[in-house]
C-alpha cells in the first residue's frame, strides 16, 4: 500500500529524471565553444555495431573551437568523420593525419534566435512533464483519502507540498533556460 511519502519520493525521483533529461537537451545544443561531451550522441558503425564515438576514440579540445578526435584504430578514421559530417549537428571535419579535426562554425544571429526557440520548446516539454508528475501525485492521493488510508487533512498538504515541488522544479528548468540563453547569446 502507497503512503503519502512514497508518493511525494516517487514525484521527486520522476521531475528529478524529467530535470536530467532537459539537461541533456541542452547539452546537445552547442554554443559557438567547442566541448568534448558534444560528440557522446553520434554513433560510429565499429564492426556492425553502432557505438557512440567516445568509446572508440579519444576526444579532446584542440583550443576553443576545435574539437580533436583521436580514434584508437587508425582504420576508424573515416567512419568517424563520416558519423560526424552526417549528425545533425551541422559540422564539417576534417581528417589531419591519424586524427579528425572538428572546426566550431560561429553561429548566425538567425541561427542562434533558431537555437532559443528549441530550447525554449523543450523547457516547455519538461515543465509539460513535471506537471503531469504532479497531477499523477495528485490522483494517487486522492486514491489514498479514498480508500480512507489519510486523513483529508494530511491529503490537503501533501497536496501543498506536491505543489511545492511542482513550483521548485518549474523554476529550475526557467534557470537552466535563462542560462542557456544567455550563452547562447554571448557572441
Amino acid at each position: 500500500m502507497n503512503t503519502i511519502a512514497d508518493v511525494k519520493k516517487t514525484t521527486e525521483q520522476k521531475m528529478t529524471k524529467s530535470l536530467d533529461a532537459l539537461k541533456a537537451d541542452l547539452g546537445k545544443v552547442r554554443t559557438g565553444r567547442a566541448h568534448a561531451g558534444l560528440l557522446d550522441h553520434v554513433m560510429v558503425d565499429y564492426y556492425g555495431n553502432l557505438t557512440p564515438i567516445p568509446k572508440v576514440a579519444n576526444v579532446s579540445l584542440l583550443d576553443a573551437r576545435t574539437l580533436g578526435v583521436s580514434p584508437w584504430e587508425k582504420k576508424m578514421l573515416g567512419a568517424i568523420e563520416k558519423a560526424i559530417r552526417d549528425s545533425d549537428l551541422g559540422l564539417n571535419p576534417a581528417s589531419q593525419g591519424d586524427m579528425v579535426r572538428v572546426p566550431m562554425p560561429a553561429l548566425t544571429e538567425e541561427r542562434r534566435h533558431e537555437l532559443i526557440k528549441i530550447i525554449k520548446h523543450e523547457a516547455e516539454n519538461a515543465k509539460v512533464a513535471v506537471r503531469n508528475q504532479r497531477r499523477d501525485a495528485i490522483h494517487a492521493l486522492k486514491e489514498l483519502l479514498k480508500s480512507k488510508a489519510v486523513s483529508e487533512d494530511e491529503e490537503r498538504r501533501a497536496q501543498e507540498e506536491v505543489q511545492k515541488l511542482t513550483d521548485r522544479y518549474v523554476a529550475e528548468i526557467d534557470r537552466m533556460i535563462a542560462g542557456k540563453e544567455t550563452e547562447l547569446m554571448a557572441v
